[in-house]
């Protein structure tokens, strides 16, 4: 991600580059030059503080313990992965560093990344992560890791899910956080308010998008809306087939139809006859 100067202007946000984008990838992404989607969000250029030099380092001897790699060896490495992930952006954590706090948060992201992707059981760093942070709790539950002591969690519903069929839920509307089965229970006993007093811990939830949600397993009315959307365009292509391919004529107008009789042989009406005969059958049962 690029960072560059922005100022408000009578409601629009102004965007000052450092240099020009490139104009073949906004033309192959946005389909055009002149007007485009961004996504952004504000940098906090203040200093890197103390506490996230504190929290990197404690995050490193938890790997360290964990693959026995020297923690020096681990810090050129996610200093290294920086890097890359910011196009050549260099960072430092010492006391005179110019990095920001912005900076130092995107260094902690790529570090809790991997190991919550790898399963690096945390120790020393886990009391100093910032659980009252989105980014980390929609971590946890992308990786099913407990908010609260990192063993392996199930999705907890915020929104009380009850009774109600968790197939015909709809996932993405409601919001989760993930817990353990020890402070599963445990929440549901003390309730929402004191386990946030408790640990400190924000207990709102997130929300989950459709692709995290199929890779959890979660299932629910978001599987059933693609599997409708699937039906839909099966249906759209089995008429243009019909239409365009097939070309059964109806027997009645022969005009092409698209409706198929249930008899033998196989005999096909089109929609005007089929509801011309529907109303005729129906004025005839008002007679009788």
């Amino acid at each position: 991600m690029q960072r560059a100067r922005a100022v408000m202007r009578s409601g629009n946000l102004i965007i000052h580059l450092d240099q020009p984008l490139n104009q073949d990838h906004l033309e192959t992404v946005a389909g055009s030059t002149n007007q485009f989607y961004i996504d952004f969000e504000v940098a906090d250029t203040r200093k890197a503080r103390v506490q996230q030099r504190r929290l990197f380092f404690a995050l490193l001897h938890d790997i360290e313990i964990w693959s026995f790699t020297p923690k020096d060896y681990l810090k050129e490495i996610f200093y290294t992965q920086y890097e890359i992930y910011t196009a050549g952006k260099e960072i430092s954590l010492s006391d005179d560093t110019k990095s920001s706090v912005s900076d130092a948060n995107t260094l902690l992201d790529l570090v809790i990344d991997f190991m919550l992707e790898w399963r690096v059981p945390f120790r020393k760093g886990y009391e100093l992560l910032p659980r009252d942070q989105r980014y980390f709790l929609y971590q946890c539950c992308r990786h099913r890791v407990c908010t609260i002591c990192s063993e392996y969690a199930d999705i907890h519903h915020i929104d009380v899910v009850g009774r109600t069929n968790r197939n015909k839920v709809d996932h993405t509307k409601r919001h989760v956080m993930a817990l353990c089965r020890k402070h599963h229970e445990e929440i549901e006993h003390i309730g929402p308010v004191q386990f946030s007093r408790k640990y400190h811990v924000p207990v709102e939830g997130i929300k989950l998008k459709l692709e995290d949600l199929k890779k959890l397993g979660i299932r629910g009315i978001t599987v059933l809306k693609m599997k409708m959307f699937w039906n839909d365009i099966e249906l759209f292509f089995y008429d243009w087939y019909l239409r365009h391919i097939k070309k059964p004529k109806c027997l009645v107008c022969k005009e092409i139809a698209t409706l198929q009789l249930d008899c033998t042989p196989v005999l096909w009406i089109c929609e005007n006859c089929a509801q011309i005969q529907s109303e005729l059958a129906s004025e005839e049962e008002s007679n009788d």
